[in-house]
This record gives structure tokens, sequence and C-alpha cells, in this order.
């Protein structure tokens, strides 16, 4: 019986070695398998890490921001061009926004931009529920409102009066529907911190309320109710972006 030829070890080594195929026995599973199952895992979109996003864009900040510096900018600036006899204390602002005010474009201006970044917020505020977006959407067109139905120079409107209960309403209850749509949610968004935010905005409207009953710090109140209460999307858009960086 013939043997195989055994290679001479004398002949020069050409680095090519020609295997035959390993057996695997029955029933195992073969080397290449799990690394292959590995590689497919790995590939796979879902084991990738994914980016972390900002819900809220910095355009959103940015309106959220320029919302009570238009506000209390210009009620600062158009008051400080009214006559002597105009009374920040005790008039509203709704004065210098109508036709007995002194360049009244300065404070229907600011009121018509204000209920822009305001729309433009509840717009990129995609971090918090639809119903508190709708609700400072609501808001910022009662500004609008209010610009395009000026006060007479003497008395005021039905328009005028709805336009702001409306506004005031709304932006006064809006922190109690602002809620984070998934966690982490920060104090301020909790629902303790939600629940003071609204009673101390509840109160500021009560105040705002009475001094319209012949109170002497109706023009004190309002300018008080409005500065405080544009500042919060701000807060509530910082917020958001930072714990979801």
């Amino acid at each position: 019986m013939s043997q195989p030829a055994r290679p001479d070890p004398r002949a020069p080594h050409t680095g090519t070695t020609i295997c035959g195929p390993v057996p695997v026995p029955s029933g195992a599973a073969g080397p290449a398998q799990p690394a292959v199952g590995t590689l497919r895992r790995l590939a796979s979109p879902v084991t990738w890490p994914r980016r972390p996003g900002h819900p809220v864009p910095g355009w959103t900040v940015v309106s959220a921001g320029l919302s009570p510096v238009l506000a209390t900018g210009g009620w600062l600036i158009a008051g400080a061009v009214q006559p002597a006899s105009y009374s920040p204390i005790g008039k509203t602002i709704s004065v210098m926004a109508g036709h007995a005010g002194t360049d009244r474009w300065i404070m229907t201006g600011a009121l018509f931009l204000v209920g822009l970044c305001q729309f433009v917020t509840a717009a990129g505020l995609a971090g918090i529920r639809v119903p508190a977006r709708i609700l400072l959407a609501v808001a910022g067109l009662s500004s609008i409102g209010i610009a395009v139905a000026p006060e007479p120079a003497r008395g005021s409107t039905p328009q005028h009066l709805a336009w702001t209960a409306l506004g005031a309403v709304a932006i006064a209850v809006w922190p109690a529907l602002v809620a984070r749509r998934a966690p982490p949610r920060p104090l301020i968004l909790s629902r303790y911190g939600r629940a003071v935010v609204t009673g101390v905005f509840i109160a500021l409207l009560g105040w705002l309320v009475v001094e319209t009953q012949g109170g002497g710090d109706l023009g004190l109140a309002e300018r008080l109710f409005l500065s405080i209460e544009t500042c919060w999307p701000f807060v509530v858009a910082v917020v958001l972006r930072q714990t979801t960086g």
C-alpha cells in the first residue's frame, strides 16, 4: 500500500500552506458563527450610540428671551416720552399704546413683537406637552390683539378688554400645564415646581384685578405682571435645553 509523499525538508519554503477543511462535529456551532453574530449586532443601527439632541433649538431660546426684553423695554421707552401728567404707577401701558398716548407706535410695536416671539417660542418648545404650547400661542395672539385694538382717548372697548383678559389669564395659568414629555424632569417643571410658580402668577393676576377696581397702583401691578410672567417661557426654554444636552 503506497503512502502519501512527505515534503522534502530541504526544499525551499514558499510561504503557502494548503489546508483542507476542518471537520466540525455535528450539532456544534462553528467557530465563525459567534463572530458573525457579534459583527451583525455591532453593525445594527439600533446598537449605535445616539447623538443627544436638543428638543429646544437655539432660536427658541432667543425668541423666549426677547419677549420680556421687548415687553419691559417697551413700557420703559414709551413711558419716557409721555407727558408729565402720565403716571406709570397709576396708569396702564394700554394708555401709552392707545390713541391718547404720545408716540403710541413704541408700545404698540412692542406688544406686537412680544406676541410674535411667543408664537415662535410655542412652536419651538417641543419638549413640553401640546396644551402648554397652545396656551402660550393664545397669549401671543392676545398680545397682538391688544396692539391692533387700542384704547380710545377715553374709556376702553370690548375688544381691547377681551384681548387683555384672555392674555392675562393664559399667561398666568400657563406654568400649570408645562410638563416635560419624558424624563428627566427638573424641579421647576415638576408638579411641585409648577404649582408654586402658578400660585405666584395667580396672586399677581389677583392683585391686577383688584387694582382695576379703582386702585391707585394699577400701572405698577400691570408692569410687574407683564415683566415677570413673560420671563417664564425663557426660563423653561433654557432649563429644557440644558437638561437634554
